[in-house]
């Protein structure tokens, strides 16, 4: 039986870091849900609306959930309900027959920028006592560590 590996410093804060973000997540999953909850939205349809909204062209629910790192199921479950609500067409796609594309309808812009302008007073309010330089910063940490997931992803 091997011994096991000793975490470095480093790495110790990485584990203590992961699970303070995994509640992070959680409360920003909760929060988002109650932001726009009376819009008849949830978190993660505001999410993929969200995506559909900032794309520089519709595009078919698999590139969503690539660019989401996202399972392509659970995506396409959220555009059907997208759908059913009418913040979501499906549109043909000239480059691909049964890849058909993700169009965010009149309602659908009208419903996502609701959605952002309760989001920006709570923005505003969470990030009071940050500073931009602080908050760049963490930024720069978690792009580097999904990078570095990312690579470990594509090497396998």
């Amino acid at each position: 039986m091997s011994k096991p590996t000793k975490r470095t410093p480093a790495a110790e804060v990485l584990t203590d870091l992961t699970l303070d973000i995994f509640r992070l997540n959680n409360l920003l999953l909760s929060a988002g849900d109650g932001l726009v909850a009376d819009l008849g939205l949830t978190s993660a349809r505001w999410q993929i609306l969200g995506a559909i909204a900032r794309a520089p062209h519709p595009q078919p629910v698999a590139w969503i959930a690539r660019n989401l790192d996202a399972h392509r199921q659970n995506v396409q479950r959220i555009v059907n309900d997208l759908k059913e609500q009418e913040l979501v067409s499906l549109e043909s796609n000239p480059h691909h027959r049964r890849a058909l594309l993700v169009v965010l309808t009149d309602k659908g812009r009208k419903i996502y920028d609701l959605a952002m302008s309760l989001q920006a007073p709570w923005a505003n309010q969470l990030t009071e006592h940050l500073t931009v330089n602080e908050l760049v910063a963490f930024k720069k940490v978690l792009q580097s560590l999904r990078g570095k997931l990312e690579e470990n992803d594509a090497e396998e």
